[in-house]
């Protein structure tokens, strides 16, 4: 997908997302202090590429909060299985505030909800303005629910954190089976071992995909098992038996569209932030001169 820069452009990050690929991606690094800095050197390199690349406008990093979240309330075992994440990248995480308020980028965190969830309601808030892109930039699929053709965008790093592959609604169809408005009903099937969502038992992407095709939603799918039934009797008493499991597994990978977030447009414009001493001056004092040059010009 080609992206349209005639028009104005509204850059979402999903902070949490690229901080943590660029620390499992980059081998470690230091800071200038003696820190671990491998993370914030990649998260800075995307940044300098992002803003190389293209006429940006709007820009909000998103980062989940610390405090526990609406999804842990409704089923405990929510992202249960995911170790805790080392020092080393916990310190970038913090730091990387710092990292991009210097860079001019408004920061929002939500108690309660996660960072995809500040990133589709922003988006879903603004799709509809004139000339106005949507670009949302993160490594985790489950924002594929908020791609709308000529609105909304899914930029995802393809192969550590220089290449990306960009997602509209024909390439999350190419790639799913289904369109990206169904893709929580997909999952309530298929469930997530990332954030341990359970789904159904024994039902993979593909069967998962054809169920939803014909039925749309879960709620029209379990209507008609309740109604008239589908021909196979083994995989119809599989869906009734975890009937209430596939809908709570939807309710958990939906996400939230309408939080009460005050931000508007205006609130997340950007300037020229390569053009700003401060941002090579911060690089500077981490030790990062590799990228002082490719914002000076010195090196690609």
């Amino acid at each position: 997908m080609a992206l349209n820069l005639m028009k104005d452009t509204l850059l979402l990050i999903d902070a949490n997302s690229l901080i943590h690929r660029a620390y499992h991606a980059l081998p470690p690094l230091t800071t200038a202090e003696g820190g671990p800095g491998g993370a914030l050197y990649g998260i800075s390199s995307i940044l300098i590429k992002v803003f190389k690349e293209r006429p940006l406008r709007y820009v909000a990093a998103a980062f989940d909060h610390p405090a526990p979240t609406v999804r842990e309330g409704l089923y405990d075992g929510y992202k249960a299985t995911r170790p805790r994440a080392a020092d080393e990248l916990i310190s970038q995480i913090k730091e990387s505030h710092n990292l991009l308020g210097t860079f001019g980028i408004k920061v929002i965190e939500t108690p309660g909800w996660e960072a995809d969830d500040i990133m589709a309601t922003l988006a879903h808030r603004f799709m509809n303005r004139e000339s106005l892109q949507v670009i949302v930039l993160s490594g985790d699929l489950d924002l594929l629910q908020v791609v709308q053709d000529n609105k909304v965008a899914v930029e995802v790093p393809k192969k550590g954190i220089s290449n990306t592959v960009i997602y509209n609604e024909a390439a999350v169809k190419e790639r799913f089976g289904i369109p990206p408005d169904l893709l929580a009903d997909f999952k309530g099937l298929t469930g997530d071992t990332s954030d341990n969502i359970p789904g159904v038992p024994g039902i993979g992407p593909k069967t998962a995909a054809d169920l939803i095709s014909r039925y749309g939603t879960l709620e029209n799918l379990y209507e008609e098992l309740t109604e008239i039934g589908i021909s196979n009797q083994k995989l119809q008493r599989k869906l009734v038996e975890y009937k209430d499991q596939a809908l709570l597994s939807k309710n958990l990978a939906t996400l939230k569209f309408d939080l009460p977030i005050e931000i508007e447009l205006e609130d997340l414009r950007i300037q020229s932030p390569l053009a700003d001493p401060k941002v090579a001056d911060y690089l500077k004092k981490l030790g990062f001169d590799s990228l002082v040059n490719r914002i000076t010009g010195s090196v690609p």
